[in-house]
């Protein structure tokens, strides 16, 4: 079998399957049995598979039939241009996620007194807070996960890309996990923000995959940003920031929930598709 017809047959079964973009995916997958970049495949089309290779790309293109997602059978994926290692213990990092990296970094960058703080809650992969640190290396950033497995991943993550000297990481329930007296400049967050009944509707490759305590929110998906609300203060210096990922219609509420707690709502920002992504606050104090 030639790579082009592997590639034809195997993305009709990925179709049957449900597969959104079904021959990227089977190039993808293709381009990582063969060791080449996916571009390189168009130019070996008429290039026999052996036995192994073959048998090799059917086994990736099964498991994908199984809705199992292409990030974990690649082992990684890419985020602001870092290659973040993921499995079945850390939440897949979303494009839409790169959005608040980058605002954090552009903040921490742009103050005036260098050596700012950032915590990174609820790190999982570890993807902000490396973006953060490879992007603004005089910052101090900290990383707080309640999952073990997923700060061992995030450190791996932070060793690959060069950053591990940049960040302190912590295992334990949200700001308990912290040593005492430390404070930031930022706490981005980009918490679990499903509703716990609407987690069963998600697509397999999330409901089936990602680990639930990354996607629960609780009720409303709005569990989190309460706690962020109520507790961040006590850990954010003086003209500090707060920045929160959100959910699809989500920013609205969460904008009224921090002004209950006597935050003021600076700015709710898109994210790269344009949709209303990122909710800036800072402490009425400020």
């Amino acid at each position: 079998m030639t790579v082009l017809e592997a590639i034809q047959r195997s993305a009709e079964f990925l179709a049957k399957k449900g597969v959104d973009s079904p021959r990227l995916q089977v190039e993808l997958l293709l381009s990582s049995v063969l060791l080449v970049p996916r571009l390189k495949l168009y130019l070996d089309f008429d290039r026999k598979l052996t036995p192994a290779e073959l048998e090799a790309a059917r086994e990736l293109a099964r498991r994908r039939g199984h809705r199992e997602p292409l990030q974990h059978i690649l082992g990684s994926t890419c985020f602001c241009g870092l290659e973040i290692k993921v499995n079945r213990h850390v939440l897949v990092p979303r494009p839409e996620t790169e959005r608040l990296a980058e605002r954090a970094w552009q903040y921490l960058c742009g103050r005036d007194s260098p050596g700012a703080t950032a915590l990174d809650f609820g790190t999982g992969s570890g993807c902000v807070a490396i973006a953060v640190a490879a992007n603004c290396p005089d910052a101090r950033v900290h990383a707080a996960d309640i999952s073990a497995e997923a700060l061992r991943f995030a450190r791996e993550n932070a060793v690959s890309n060069n950053v591990a000297d940049n960040i302190q990481f912590h295992c334990g329930n949200g700001f308990a996990a912290l040593p005492s007296g430390v404070s930031f400049d930022l706490i981005v967050a980009n918490p679990p923000y499903i509703p716990s009944a609407e987690i069963d509707a998600l697509a397999p490759e999330v409901r089936d995959y990602d680990p639930r305590l990354a996607l629960d929110g609780g009720a409303d998906g709005l569990d989190f940003y309460r706690r962020l609300a109520a507790e961040a203060p006590g850990f954010l210096r003086p003209a500090g920031r707060m920045m929160l990922e959100s959910g699809d219609g989500q920013t609205e509420r969460i904008g009224e929930i921090v002004v209950r707690h006597k935050w003021v709502v600076e700015s709710v920002e898109a994210d790269y598709t344009g949709r209303p992504r990122i909710v800036i606050a800072r402490p009425e104090r400020a």
